[in-house]
């Protein structure tokens, strides 16, 4: 009986056996074709599909980074551009030659031949310069110069490094220059375009020194809405420096805006030391969820430190040349509105100071909140299946085309400047769009070296800021009846110009000398 058991268990052994590795063969069976690819396709979307699909969460480390940064932009471009609205200030009409030219009921006249109606309270609290338009142009402007020279350099330093030195050491320049600026201009026109001149220096490597750390910090499916947040900061600084600026130049002289905000400048940049750090890694206050999501969804963009920059194939690409102008042109629509909008209210419209300040800044708040949207709606679209290159250049044309159109579109519908003001803030909201398109294309098409080239089509775009003033006074004053209209046409050939090759050449595919290369000898 024992053995008979022991046999009968012995075949129940067998056939459990047997039936275990049918069950084997048939799931292979039914793993086979279509599970199989099915299975093998879900592996290789791990770092693909899962690290996009996570859900961003707005308190977390990177978008703390990115707010930083905002605040960094912020202060950077109001230090900037409080000298477009405290000119109107600065210029005066109680200088001697204004009264030479007033007319015959004494009334003074501006710079552009129009009857200045600020108030004459201005002249007891601050002092007053004859600066002719082509004057005024060159101050505007030489706070562009140094960006040609510093934006790539800025870019390239701080990839190598660290972002935290380079942006936190040039806002701290900026900010102590601004709070100079009173006293330049005390010691004569020359001291005071030096001045500008060294701040721009300072202030394009801001602005270029700042993208390398979303080499380290960006995830590829987040870098829209995580620089649109951080970019979005120098609208909110147009639309502060405007709207302040002409209040506290009636209230307490214009002197005072740029001790204002040279002192917000020098508190924003202890809090950029405190708070940034160059990557996810050392970061004291970052989750470890985070970290390695991060981390894991840059594995295959991290730089190399033997690969060098191939400068000849980035000279010989269409598509960085497409950038870059595309940047130049973008950049002169944008430097027209922010250093043109309070003159042409003023010298058009007649309007104050104060409300002057009121109009000029209302396009740059609505230009803010559309600004961080379009980052958003362009993370959306990713989402939704539409191609990176699909998805910037529609960026970029609703950023170029509409916004130019509505400029030019200024001197038939001057009836009123409400009109003008309401035209002004769809363009300068519009044109907030593109960056989400070809300002962060670098980033798509060269990532391991987007430090240097972010810098570079940033530098070559802030030829812009430079021309422009110079340009625009050049024609105001050999055409003050039609000036205007010469100056927004000459935007929208220049814009139209610049989106169209930007059309026709530009890609977001990596570039073939921008992949990883084995290095070898022979």
């Amino acid at each position: 009986m024992r053995q008979w058991d022991s046999h009968q268990g012995q075949q129940k052994m067998v056939e459990t056996i047997h039936l275990e590795r049918r069950n084997t063969m048939a799931t292979k069976t039914e793993l086979s074709p279509t599970a199989r690819e099915s299975k093998n396709a879900q592996d290789m979307q791990v770092d693909e599909v899962l690290i996009p699909r996570k859900v961003p969460s707005l308190c977390s480390a990177r978008y703390g980074i990115a707010l930083v940064l905002h605040f960094c932009n912020f202060t950077t471009i109001a230090q900037n551009v409080i000298m477009n609205i405290t000119m109107v200030a600065m210029v005066n009409s109680t200088s001697p030659q204004s009264q030479f030219n007033g007319s015959s009921e004494g009334l003074p006249v501006d710079s552009f031949g129009n009857l200045n109606k600020a108030p004459e309270s201005l002249s007891a609290k601050a002092p007053v310069y004859d600066w002719s338009p082509q004057i005024q142009g060159i101050i505007f402007g030489a706070v562009g110069y140094g960006g040609i020279l510093t934006m790539a350099p800025s870019g390239y330093l701080a990839g190598r490094v660290g972002t935290k030195r380079v942006v936190g050491i040039s806002l701290f320049a900026t900010s102590f220059l601004t709070l100079c600026i009173p006293l330049a201009a005390d010691f004569g026109i020359v001291f005071l375009i030096v001045t500008r001149i060294v701040q721009g220096l300072s202030q394009c490597s801001v602005i270029g020194g700042q993208f390398a750390i979303w080499e380290k910090w960006g995830p590829p499916h987040e870098r829209s809405r995580l620089c649109s947040i951080a970019l979005s900061g120098m609208l909110l600084g147009c639309f502060s420096a405007i709207l302040i600026g002409g209040f506290i130049s009636e209230t307490l002289g214009w002197p005072f805006v740029f001790y204002i905000f040279g002192g917000v400048g020098c508190v924003c940049c202890l809090l950029w030391f405190i708070v940034i750090y160059d990557d996810p890694t050392s970061y004291p206050w970052i989750s470890t969820s985070e970290k390695e999501y991060i981390t894991s969804s840059l594995k295959q963009q991290v730089r190399s430190s033997q690969q060098p920059l191939p400068i000849k194939a980035v000279l010989r690409s269409l598509p960085i040349w497409s950038i870059c102008l595309g940047c130049f042109s973008h950049q002169w629509l944008v430097s027209t509105m922010v250093v043109y909008i309070p003159t042409y209210i003023s010298s058009v419209y007649h309007i104050n100071i104060r409300d002057n300040g009121l109009l000029s800044a209302l396009p740059f708040i609505v230009a803010w909140v559309i600004g961080i949207v379009g980052g958003y709606l362009a993370d959306f679209l990713l989402t939704k299946n539409f191609r990176l290159i699909t998805v910037r250049k529609i960026a970029t044309i609703l950023g170029n085309l509409p916004a130019s159109a509505l400029i030019v579109s200024l001197p038939y519908l001057n009836s009123s400047y409400i009109t003008a003001t309401a035209l002004l803030t769809l363009s300068c909201a519009l044109s907030t769009l593109c960056q989400s398109g070809i300002y962060i294309n670098v980033l798509d098409i060269a990532p391991r070296h987007s430090s240097f080239l972010m810098g570079a089509s940033r530098g070559f775009s802030s030829m812009a800021p430079v021309i422009v003033p110079t340009v625009s006074g050049f024609l105001l004053s050999q055409d003050p009846e039609f000036g205007w209209r010469n100056v927004f046409f000459l935007l929208f050939a220049i814009n139209l110009s610049g989106l169209i090759f930007y059309l026709i050449f530009g890609e977001a595919d990596v570039q073939d000398w921008a992949k990883e290369r084995k290095l070898t000898r022979l």
